[in-house]
């Protein structure tokens, strides 16, 4: 009797125990700040997998041994043809994504079937307020609830299970020219967020919410607003000693656009910020002071947003050297103590470790070639070359690294089996060019206060090979502790996708030319690779379910780079939009149907045409509106129509039509009739003719950007 029923017990536990192992059966791993702190094997509960956003993950079944052996299990195609930058969340069995335009996906995490889906409906025109494409880069989760930022700034949480909304709320008004593109983070029953759109006149804040609610808990701004105003808090009245002039009129920028960490150990909330507003600081700071909080880590309550300590990485930053990369935490062994330490990697190209308790500077390198500092001072202040205050000089900068960053949002991630930090690096430079005197700030325009006539990229065939000779990218493994790289493994562009650190010893990183690579952690040797027809930027993530570890990725084309820097985007390889959640494990034997392709149009371009007055006003609408998105000097990066090609620039009326009026607004082609008269619409058409008549020998990009499915 007693062994019957305990054999009947013991069956029970099983069957209870295997229906806990089965995709989505709920219940199995409860979402709190215990289990996002301590992480669990199987899961990936938070952006970077654990509060301390190191993106290491235990599993080990893919290990440097057998990675060869990878290969595809399944793939899911997403309704949306821009850049796919997030990072899914694993819980349970069940992936959760999010793409671009804000939307979410949930996927059984053996299959790729498709449970739900949810849309915001963001209107396509949002994203002519966003710098740098209509991207999101994932997901926040506690309990059964799931946070998802959008684009046009509202907070919206999710059942985990159906998809269901349960409460929405705006982070900014509607009518601003706020976006949100990062992920969620949530905090002892907070949801925290911040926002984009420090070249739009927006004012930098990070904000706290409560998850049942969605009822506001406290703001943060990050840079101070009206000075013949109260200040918010101490903080404000501080920062303000430290700017000048009519700042708050332009917002000051400082913007929390993606990186937010929180350390169980210290109780802190860590956040980056991004750049003052307009980044000439001629013209936002006559007295060029250090403007705070801009371009810093700042550390705070978070149960109350009260400001606790602040590192300053660009005082009077004016290269758009956001400090928005992620925010990482560990404990290392500095000069022989033992120390929590926060770890950075912003666009500068210093790496810095800080005391995460105080603040206080602990070391600081150089991890990449550059030429506006020649190192940092002992309290971890750059040492600015003469020639990088292009505001100064009134001389063209060409500086490096460039406004893309030597590190961006691509996600690095730590290994402690190694020591090693990995980082997705940029080796581009970018031109620097003060405005006149009679620069003034436009709305809907890219307020940076830059020469567009100065910084376009020349149509001289010589100029062009050097900069594209001069662009690449690479993989870092950096010593945090000795400050130097330990291997590097280079890449032909820029723009690469963030990385993934395993037990298993391995680095997991996609590439802008379109593949999925994994690394041996400890000497850099590439183990295994996947063609993924499109460029790859998001970080991947690894989880288990029935058993079995797969390694799972967002690919598409876009972001920033594939928008704005024209030519140069060329030079990373993948230049088609083909977005796809790709899912990998041992032995996957799935196959990608053949890439989709649509023909450039090759078209004879219209004669010149347009006075040389006419094409240089062209030429500054062109580079202030239009280049953002289309290319520099009308050069697109493969994820925007090129304009050079279009047959729009044989019809006048066409072309007004589409520019003037918004007849293509639907597919985030806005109209511009609030901001630009048909006539200066007109000389933007005469600068494209004869930009593409100067281009006639460089031809279309390889492969034409697929059309926005809508």
């Amino acid at each position: 009797m007693k062994a019957t029923s305990a054999r009947a017990l013991a069956l029970s536990a099983l069957v209870l125990l295997a229906a806990c192992n089965q995709p989505g059966s709920g219940g199995a791993v409860k979402v709190d700040g215990e289990t996002i702190a301590a992480g669990t094997d199987g899961d990936w509960l938070s952006y970077g997998r654990t509060y301390d956003e190191q993106r290491f993950s235990p599993l080990d079944q893919i290990n440097d041994a057998n990675a060869k052996d990878l290969g595809l299990v399944w793939y899911a195609d997403l309704d949306s043809a821009r850049g796919q930058e997030a990072t899914p969340l694993a819980i349970d069995g069940i992936l959760y994504t999010t793409t671009a335009w804000s939307m979410v996906k949930a996927y059984d995490g053996t299959t790729g079937k498709p449970l739900w889906a949810y849309d915001p409906k963001v209107a396509r025109e949002t994203v002519v307020k966003a710098c740098c494409d209509a991207v999101n880069r994932g997901l926040a989760a506690w309990g059964d609830t799931l946070f998802v930022a959008t684009l046009d700034a509202r907070l919206v949480a999710l059942d985990r299970k159906t998809g269901k909304v349960l409460w929405e709320t705006r982070v900014a008004p509607a009518d601003s020219n706020v976006t949100i593109t990062g992920a969620p983070r949530v905090v002892k029953g907070k949801v925290i967020i911040g926002s984009g759109g420090a070249e739009y006149d927006v004012r930098g804040f990070v904000a706290a919410f409560d998850v049942e609610t969605g009822k506001e808990a406290w703001r943060f701004f990050t840079v101070p607003g009206d000075p013949s105003k109260p200040f918010e808090n101490e903080a404000m009245a501080m920062a303000a000693k430290t700017w000048s002039g009519n700042y708050w009129r332009l917002g000051g920028g400082g913007t929390v656009w993606d990186s937010i960490t929180y350390d169980p150990k210290t109780g802190l909330l860590y956040f980056g910020t991004g750049n003052g507003e307009p980044w000439n600081i001629a013209e936002r700071d006559p007295d060029a002071g250090d403007n705070l909080f801009a371009a810093s880590i700042v550390a705070v309550d978070p149960e109350t947003g009260k400001y606790v300590w602040h590192f300053q990485e660009t005082p009077q930053d004016r290269w758009d050297f956001d400090s928005d990369a992620q925010i990482m935490l560990a404990d290392l062994k500095i000069g022989g103590k033992d120390r929590r330490v926060v770890m950075h990697a912003p666009k500068n190209g210093f790496f810095y470790v800080l005391d995460a308790k105080t603040g206080e500077y602990l070391s600081g390198k150089a991890f990449t070639a550059m030429n506006w500092a020649s190192g940092l001072d002992a309290k971890g202040r750059p040492i600015v070359n003469p020639e990088a205050h292009y505001e100064k000089t009134g001389k063209l900068f060409v500086g490096l690294p460039g406004a893309g960053g030597a590190h961006s949002w691509q996600a690095m991630s730590f290994s402690p089996k190694t020591g090693l930090v990995y980082i997705p690096v940029n080796l581009a430079g970018f031109p620097y060019a003060a405005t006149g005197k009679d620069w003034k700030p436009e709305p809907m325009g890219m307020n940076n206060a830059q020469d567009g006539s100065k910084v376009a990229t020349p149509a001289d065939a010589a100029i062009r090979k050097g900069l594209m000779a001069s662009v690449s990218g690479e993989l870092l493994a950096w010593d945090p502790v000795k400050q130097k790289a330990a291997w590097r493994a280079p890449y032909v562009g820029p723009w690469n996708g963030g990385t993934l650190a395993t037990a298993g010893n391995i680095v997991v990183q996609g590439s802008a030319d379109g593949f999925v690579q994994v690394y041996n952690a400890t000497d850099g040797k590439k183990l295994w690779s996947f063609a993924a027809q499109t460029g790859v930027i998001a970080p991947a993530m690894t989880y288990r379910a029935k058993g079995e570890q797969y390694v799972a990725v967002m690919a598409g084309w876009g972001g920033v780079w594939a928008l704005a820097p024209g030519l140069l985007s060329r030079k990373s390889g993948a230049t088609q939009n083909i977005s796809r959640l790709l899912v990998f494990k041992l032995g996957g034997t799935a196959k990608l149907p053949a890439p989709p392709r649509s023909a450039d149009l090759v078209l004879d371009p219209p004669p010149n045409f347009g006075t040389p007055q006419q094409l240089a006003i062209g030429e500054g609408r062109y580079q202030r509106y239009c280049g953002t998105c289309h290319g520099d000097a009308a050069i697109a990066g493969g994820l925007t129509p090129d304009l050079r090609h279009s047959t729009a620039l044989g019809d006048p009326a066409v072309w007004q039509a589409i520019v003037h009026d918004g007849g293509l607004a639907a597919n985030g082609m806005v109209g511009w009739a609030k901001v630009m008269k048909p006539a200066e619409i007109d000389s933007i058409r005469a600068y494209v003719v004869s930009r593409a008549n100067q281009d006639k020998l460089i031809g279309p990009a390889p492969l034409a950007p697929v059309p926005p499915k809508q």
